[in-house]
């Protein structure tokens, strides 16, 4: 390590600053803004600030900050998830089919034949979950690209411990922009 030569400041709680952590080689402790000096925050008991292996809470802390990073990756996959054409496509659809959401919200992703289908679709709200069932989620989707600029796509709609498939197909306007080109439910059971 390189020499540190700034002196530590002397509180009642013992020797702190950069100078001091260096010098006893522990980790540095958390640094408090709101504190005059910016003085070294410390547990209770004495100790820096950062988590030790001595510390009864250390494992309980790593698990909770593990279990928070998990989620926020979890999170930030199906965001990323979320961004593919054919999960935008299948979880709007899944709220037009549901009820969740008016067809015209549809209006500008959908070509002419494709909305025609989803006008006649959605009064019926075949996706709509039986009364005390939890409300329907697109499992998993998938595709297909038979060729540049088509996609066919099929979802797994789960609600509860019914499923239910949806299919559809996607294509690539001269705007580059993807619409729905056309809408398949399979047998529905009610």
């Amino acid at each position: 390590m390189h020499e540190i030569t700034r002196t530590a400041t002397r509180t009642d709680r013992g020797t702190t600053g950069t100078a001091a952590r260096r010098r006893s080689g522990g980790p540095p402790g958390r640094r408090d803004s709101r504190r005059p000096g910016g003085a070294t925050v410390r547990r209770p008991d004495g100790a820096p600030g950062g988590a030790t292996a001595s510390h009864p809470g250390t494992r309980t802390a790593t698990r909770r900050t593990a279990a928070v990073s998990r989620t926020a990756a979890l999170a930030a996959v199906r965001r990323e998830r979320d961004r593919l054409p054919h999960y935008w496509f299948a979880h709007r659809l899944l709220l037009t089919l549901s009820g969740q959401r008016p067809v015209h919200t549809l209006l500008g992703h959908a070509l002419p034949d494709a909305y025609d289908q989803l006008i006649a679709l959605a009064p019926r709200a075949p996706l709509r979950p039986a009364a005390g069932r939890a409300a329907p989620v697109v499992r998993r989707c998938g595709e297909y690209r038979p060729r540049h600029g088509v996609i066919e796509a099929f979802a797994r709609i789960a609600s509860g411990d019914r499923l239910s498939a949806l299919a559809f197909r996607l294509e690539l306007g001269a705007d580059a922009r993807w619409r729905c080109a056309a809408v398949d439910l399979g047998p529905l059971v009610t």
